[in-house]
């Protein structure tokens, strides 16, 4: 069995980078952990935000159900976060491909966040 438990996220300010992938999930960021910021995804993954060595863009890709996916959109929206149908494409548009929906929302430091849907 491998089952992939953590990994870093290279971010300017861990709090900020964790509080904002804990709203768009829905989640709460954790107790600090040594020099992260970490959000607890699921019982397998934490994502552990580090901001020792700067920023640097990232693509991290999230399968989640018409709930999650709507309320991440939401909550970009209302935190004015730049967001598309594609990688780096601000369009506001939602993509379509494989048959459900996707978004990529990005955040301050360049990192790409894509939520998409199961085929229905």
């Amino acid at each position: 069995m491998i089952v992939l438990n953590h990994t870093v996220v290279p971010v300017a300010d861990r709090h900020r980078g964790a509080r904002l992938l804990a709203g768009l999930l829905g989640l709460e960021v954790g107790a600090p952990a040594g020099p992260f910021a970490p959000v607890r995804v699921n019982d397998d993954l934490t994502l552990d935000f580090d901001d020792r060595s700067g920023a640097r863009p990232g693509h991290y890709a999230f399968l989640v159900d018409d709930g999650v996916f709507d309320a991440a959109l939401a909550f970009a929206e209302r935190s004015g976060l730049s967001w598309g149908s594609a990688p780096r494409l601000i369009d506001h548009q939602i993509n379509h491909l494989g048959g459900g929906r996707g978004v990529y929302i990005l955040d301050p430091d360049g990192i790409a966040y894509e939520f998409f849907t199961a085929v229905p």
